[in-house]
């Protein structure tokens, strides 16, 4: 099972992904158009041309984990554009995601920032 912490670096490919890709398939797709090692423990978020379905690979140390989810109706109503090929995602952002969300809109707390104390 995957459990999707605050710690974990998600990064979320922007282009769709042809969802007949495997493990493999989407491995080489790390490598070559995200620039970017699949053996690194990176969460990677894919995303099919319609906005149906969204595949999540990730390596554990001992092999790859492939997800899928696909909605049953309606498509993803978010999805990031940027003029990079991947866009990094927190873990709550994710989650909203899945859920079909926004996660732009999503009220969340700002993420953890060193205090500075007054001298």
């Amino acid at each position: 099972m995957i459990q999707i912490t605050p710690h974990m670096r998600i990064l979320v490919a922007v282009d769709p992904i042809d969802f007949r890709a495997g493990i493999d398939g989407l491995v080489g797709a790390c490598r070559q158009r995200l620039q970017a090692d699949p053996f690194s423990g990176t969460l990677f978020v894919f995303g099919n041309r319609a906005r149906t379905a969204i595949k999540i690979l990730v390596y554990d140390g001992q092999g790859f984990w492939l997800c899928q989810k696909r909605l049953s109706s309606g498509r993803f109503a978010f999805w990031p554009d940027a003029e990079t090929p991947t866009r990094a995602l927190e873990a709550c952002e994710l989650q909203v995601l899945l859920m079909g969300g926004n996660p732009a809109r999503a009220n969340a707390a700002p993420a953890w920032r060193r205090l500075c104390l007054a001298a």
